[in-house]
């Protein structure tokens, strides 16, 4: 009977576990070890995720061009994916900056003036049956990474002007 038990115990999780989707990492081991090094320097890690989207941005942008297969949309639909999740990412890290009164407008400024060009390539893409609703998401959470950045370098600028014994800081201290 305990025999019994313990294979049926195995088989249900052998199952279980077989159902379950591999969570997709949208960054590479180098990328990842790069953000990990930047730690907690505000600037430096909203630098990487601009650097690293404007990677992904020019992958996508070379993938739109090849022939309309299913192979090149299931691409597409990964590639936008992982787009999405690395906005959604730095809009976190950009609000846990924003939180600590971080002087993140250095990066933010590159992030403004990146974001136009990514939402030129989401919406340059054709929507296809495999892969209009990844683009959908990346659109939108692209337009809501853009206005936070801008509103957030505006913000920034305003409360800098007013405190400007503040600037340069990565985290707001009490004094």
């Amino acid at each position: 009977m305990r025999i019994f038990v313990a294979v049926f115990c195995c088989l249900f999780l052998a199952t279980s576990l077989h159902g379950q989707k591999k969570k997709r990492e949208p960054l590479t081991e180098a990328q990842m070890e790069k953000i990990a090094e930047a730690g907690i320097d505000p600037n430096a890690r909203v630098g990487l995720y601009t650097q690293f989207l404007n990677e992904h941005a020019d992958a996508l942008k070379a993938l739109s061009v090849r022939a309309k297969t299913e192979a090149r949309a299931s691409k597409l639909s990964d590639a936008l994916e992982d787009f999405t999740t690395l906005q959604d990412e730095l809009s976190d890290n950009i609000d846990l900056f924003a939180d600590r009164k971080a002087d993140i407008r250095k990066s933010l400024k590159l992030l403004t003036e990146a974001s136009p060009r990514w939402q030129g390539i989401l919406r340059a893409l054709m929507g296809e049956a495999g892969y209009d609703v990844a683009r959908k998401e990346a659109i939108e959470s692209g337009e809501d990474l853009a206005g936070e950045a801008q509103r957030l370098l505006q913000e920034q600028t305003d409360y800098f002007k007013q405190h400007p014994d503040e600037m340069g800081q990565d985290r707001w201290e009490p004094k």
